[in-house]
Formats: C-alpha cells, sequence, structure tokens
C-alpha cells in the first residue's frame, strides 16, 4: 500500500470477521514495527502476544470495567479523565458505570464485551527505565516519555494495514494497571502502555475525517496567524 494512503486510511476498526490471523502475519507486523523511532533508540517496548483463552477472558473483564465508566463519563458530556476537569462531574457520571453495564447485559454486546475474541491481542509494554521523560519534574501530568512507545504502536497499526488488517489502539486496560501487571507478570520497572486489537476487517477503511490544518496550527504564537500554504 501507497504510504500516503496508508496514513489517510489507517483508522480506528472495532469490528473484525471471525477469520484468524496466522502467527506468520503477526511476526511480521511486528517485525515492520520495530523500526520506530525512540529516545536514544533504546527501543524500550516489550510485547505480549495473548493465545489463552482464560487471560484473554481476564483481560476482557478489566477493560469493561473501564469501559463503562468511559461511556459514562462520555455520556455526560465529559473527556473521560481528562488531566484538567471537574473533577465532582467526573465522579458523578461514573456512578452510573454500573447501571451502564447492566444495560449493557441484556444485549448482544460489542467490542468492550467480546474484547476476548478480537483475533489478535498485542499488550504493548513500557520499559519505565529506558525513557526519557523530560517533563517528569514538571508538576503537571507527563506525557513526553510516550513519544519513545507509541510510534511503535502507531507502526503496528500500518504494518498491519499493509497485510489487509485493521485494528484499534485501546489504553482503556490502563485504568486497572496493577490488576493487568499481575494477570501477565509484569515487573516493576515496566508499564502497560496500551493494547492493539487487530484482525480481518468486517469493512476495509476508507479515507478518514479530521479537522483542517488551518484549525490547529499556527505561526510564531498560540494565537497568531493561521499557518497556510
Amino acid at each position: 500500500m501507497e504510504l500516503i494512503e496508508a496514513l489517510c486510511t489507517t483508522g480506528a476498526v472495532r469490528e473484525f470477521t471471525t477469520e484468524s490471523v496466522g502467527d506468520a502475519v503477526v511476526a511480521r507486523i511486528l517485525d515492520r514495527a520495530r523500526f520506530a523511532p525512540s529516545g536514544g533508540n533504546r527501543q524500550g517496548w516489550r510485547v505480549v502476544v495473548l493465545k489463552d483463552r482464560e487471560v484473554r477472558r481476564r483481560l476482557r473483564d478489566v477493560y469493561v470495567a473501564g469501559w463503562y465508566e468511559y461511556l459514562a463519563q462520555a455520556q455526560a458530556g465529559l473527556t473521560p479523565w481528562a488531566p484538567i476537569t471537574d473533577l465532582d462531574a467526573e465522579t458523578a457520571a461514573r456512578a452510573r458505570a454500573a447501571e451502564l453495564a447492566a444495560s449493557a447485559a441484556e444485549g448482544p454486546g460489542g467490542f468492550a464485551e467480546h474484547f476476548d475474541e478480537v483475533p489478535v491481542l498485542l499488550v504493548v509494554l513500557a520499559d519505565l527505565r529506558a525513557l526519557a521523560a523530560v517533563d517528569r519534574d514538571l508538576g503537571r501530568y507527563t506525557l513526553a516519555g510516550g513519544a519513545s512507545i507509541y510510534p511503535f504502536v502507531w507502526n503496528l497499526l500500518l504494518a498491519a494495514r499493509a497485510e489487509g488488517l485493521a485494528g484499534v489502539v485501546t489504553t482503556m486496560v490502563v485504568r486497572y494497571e496493577p490488576e493487568v501487571k499481575a494477570l501477565l507478570e509484569v515487573p516493576d520497572d515496566m508499564a502497560v502502555a496500551a493494547v492493539v486489537a487487530l484482525g480481518h476487517p468486517v469493512r476495509q477503511p476508507t479515507r478518514l475525517t479530521r479537522a483542517a490544518v488551518a484549525e490547529f496550527t499556527t505561526v510564531d504564537r498560540v494565537g497568531g496567524p493561521v499557518f497556510g500554504a
């Protein structure tokens, strides 16, 4: 697939056929994704490929717990777990999670409820000793360290796209990191960064809709003139 087409059509896909994905395909995806950049080329990522049905089921249980909290906040008009938010409103919204879970249990369920059935589940871990988290001491939410991990995660999606697959990056299970680390026997010096779900898409992705460059780019200052060709 031509690069620009891949960049413009690799979106979040959560509906997959029942067709399996062979280990050889997953190995190629990982082999291509490993060329992602990272601070100092330390490549501080680690991947766990989930195959055991019971492990998958238990991870699904963790996922749905976070999903209903997420959904409750979104329905209240909040950005779930935003670093800057109305905490009282968030707490009130999250109180509805059990209600949403009960309602979902009466239906067929969607991606969250069938998370364990996704053809490929890759848990991406970050070696905290390998991250140049230059914003560590700023006294605010830290995110710079992710620059050494998430390019690799994005490469996984692009490499999967080249194989005719699609998928989504989810950080939902990070909400319950202690449980995930215990389940997967993750050492203390590693953090859970994401889960990448992959499979054969029910519908092939098409060109995505995104904000125009002029909506998020200015010159010299945040409030400066809009940048444009």
